[in-house]
């Protein structure tokens, strides 16, 4: 029989492009990084295939000139305070991002 927790957290999103950087390091490395050292959670990078931002320039991999500058979305499954605090070390940080932040119920499933 399985047991299934859900704890109420926050859904947290970062838009960048996949050669940003900060730090000397990948953007979307750095803000794994960050999490990872203040033990906030877990992340993932994801890769787009294409995308326009708020500058409505179009990136997508047809394109040869522009298939270097592709869409990263750096996400985490976090509680509240934890979104709070990498957030807080972004702002700190000055890093220019996007992000996006909603309300989750983060579930695991398990044996007991």
């Amino acid at each position: 029989m399985s047991r299934e927790t859900l704890v109420d957290g926050v859904y947290l999103r970062f838009y960048t492009h996949l050669h940003a950087r900060h730090d000397g390091l990948l953007l979307s490395e750095w803000l794994l990084e960050q999490a990872k050292k203040h033990k906030l959670g877990g992340g993932s990078v994801f890769r787009a295939i294409a995308g326009f931002g708020r500058h409505g320039v179009l990136h997508q991999e047809a394109f040869f000139e522009l298939a270097d500058d592709l869409p990263v979305k750096v996400e985490f499954l976090l509680r509240a305070s934890e979104a709070d605090a990498l957030l807080e070390l972004v702002r700190q940080a000055k890093v220019e991002l996007v992000y996006a932040r909603e309300r989750a119920s983060i579930g695991v499933l398990g044996k007991e």
